[in-house]
This record gives structure tokens, C-alpha cells and sequence, in this order.
């Protein structure tokens, strides 16, 4: 049946649908499935009632490219972009700000920094208050993501990541994002802290227990979020996860006219997701 799109939403549906309203662009962006074993637990942020895009939904770590992230300079360890654009079959330039995205909005939104002084190696702590001061100041872009790394002599660690997925927001939206999806396991020594900014409520949980709370109506997960966890709920540890031999489908919902109503059609998605026809991918 899809998810009913009422009110003003469903209007812009039938308009873009009409070919009336054309449809914004889908931005590059990034997102992190951060993961710790004993038992299986994905880190969730909630965000902030007053965000305009995904308010009050449970989420992972992840935002938009930030256009240096492409720059050249990043220090690096592990597959090269080719290879990532590879896995996400995107040019080399966009998996480049793909992946330094994915580890620049972790630390951001966590503290959790998959980086090290080498290629075998990875930072042991990121509290304290010069790590704070770095933190803010790549959220306010008044400090590059390489210019973080190069202060610090530190290299992206790309082989800490594994892809995960490909989603891209419906057309019916006026904000929209091309987001690949990362896993990634908390680092030993590390451990995440709540940063604040975006986000009101961190938690760690099981993927089972997220997709029971959702379903009970108690937490909003949108419809990528909802359908990554259903995936990592299968595995029983992080090993297996990195393991799987995971095939990068995309997915992009869109909407269509079922009896007089505007629905969005979300593959997979098998129950009515509560107060989600804002904020749909």
C-alpha cells in the first residue's frame, strides 16, 4: 500500500508527480553504522525537534560532503578511493568525500575518530578539551577535515569501513541527500560521548530492540534507518558483519497515486512508521 503522504506533503507529490514542481538536487553525504560487540549494539543519535530535516528520528552518525573533503591532501591508509568508488560506483572524487565524510561527521557526532598515526595503528582517546576545540571547530568548518589530520599527524584509516548500502531521498522532498552507508566497529580504547549540536538523546542498542521500540510507536526510525537495522539485526557479531558479502543496492522511494491518496512506496519496510511522511529518507 506505501505510506500515505497527507496534508501539504501530499500536495507537493502530486505536483512533482504532475511534473509541475521540479525536484531539488540530491546532496553527497555520508553515514556511519558504528558498531560494538557483547552484545551486537548499533550507537543511535536522536535528533533535535527543531532540525529541519528528520526531526525527533532515532539516526547514525552522518551529513552532507563538505566540498574539502575531496581535497587530495586527506592523509590516507587503506583501500584508495578507486576502490571505493568501486564498491559505491561513484567517480573516484565523490568516494574521496564520501569516505572522509563518513569519518568526519562520526567524530563529529560522537567523538569516535577512525583515524591513526599510522596504517596499523588508531587513536587510543579523543577526550579532552584540545579534542573538543578540533571537534567544534571542523562542525563550524573553520577547520578542514585535512587540516585536522595533518595537525595532528594523523591518516584516515579507510579499512576501519566497510559500504553498507545506498539510499537517496524521494523526489517528493525539498531536502534531499545521496547517502551511501558505512559500518564501522568503535575502536578499542575509544568510546563515543554525547557531543550534543544536532542531536538530544545518544543511546547504544540492539538492532532488535530499536526495530521493537519503533514498531511500539516509542522511538521514529526512518525508513533507511529501519531497514539497515533489520539487516544488522541477523549478524550476532561485528566480525560478521565485515564478513558479509553485502551487495550495494539503491534505493530512492517515490511516491504514486493509490485510490485517490499519495503514497510512498519504501522497499522493504514492513509496518506503518509513526509520524514519518516528513522526513521520509
Amino acid at each position: 500500500m506505501g505510506i500515505p503522504l497527507p496534508g501539504e506533503f501530499g500536495e507537493r507529490a502530486r505536483g512533482i508527480l504532475a511534473g509541475q514542481i521540479i525536484p531539488v538536487p540530491a546532496r553527497d553525504a555520508a553515514t556511519v553504522v558504528l558498531l560494538r560487540d557483547d552484545p551486537l549494539e548499533v550507537y543511535l543519535l536522536k535528533r533535535k525537534a527543531t532540525m529541519a530535516f528528520a526531526a525527533g528520528a532515532y539516526v547514525f552518525p552522518g551529513g552532507s560532503v563538505d566540498p574539502r573533503d575531496t581535497d587530495h591532501a586527506v592523509g590516507w591508509a587503506g583501500p584508495s578511493p578507486a576502490e571505493w568508488g568501486e564498491a559505491f560506483r561513484a567517480d573516484e572524487r565523490t568516494a574521496r568525500g564520501l569516505v572522509c565524510a563518513a569519518v568526519r561527521e562520526t567524530f563529529e557526532e560522537s567523538g569516535v575518530l577512525l583515524a591513526g598515526p599510522g596504517p596499523e595503528t588508531v587513536v587510543a582517546d579523543t577526550t579532552g578539551d584540545d579534542w573538543e576545540a578540533d571537534r567544534l571547530a571542523l562542525i563550524d568548518r573553520t577547520l578542514s577535515f585535512a587540516e585536522f589530520l595533518d595537525r595532528r599527524g594523523l591518516v584516515l584509516r579507510s579499512d576501519l569501513l566497510k559500504a553498507w548500502a545506498h539510499w537517496i531521498t524521494p523526489e517528493i522532498e525539498t531536502r534531499r541527500f545521496d547517502t551511501r552507508f558505512f559500518v564501522a566497529a568503535l575502536p578499542a580504547g575509544q568510546r563515543t560521548r554525547d557531543v550534543g549540536g544536532e542531536a538530544d538523546v545518544v543511546a547504544w542498542m540492539t538492532a532488535d530492540t530499536a526495530l521493537a521500540r519503533a514498531r511500539a510507536g516509542e522511538i521514529m526510525l526512518m525508513p533507511p534507518t529501519f531497514h539497515t537495522l533489520t539487516e544488522i539485526a541477523a549478524f550476532e557479531r561485528i566480525d560478521r558483519v565485515f564478513a558479509n558479502d553485502q551487495t550495494i543496492t539503491t534505493f530512492m522511494p517515490s511516491a504514486r497515486e493509490h485510490d485517490g491518496q499519495v503514497v510512498l512506496d519504501v522497499p522493504d519496510i514492513d509496518y506503518r512508521l509513526p509520524d514519518v511522511t516528513r522526513d521520509s529518507a
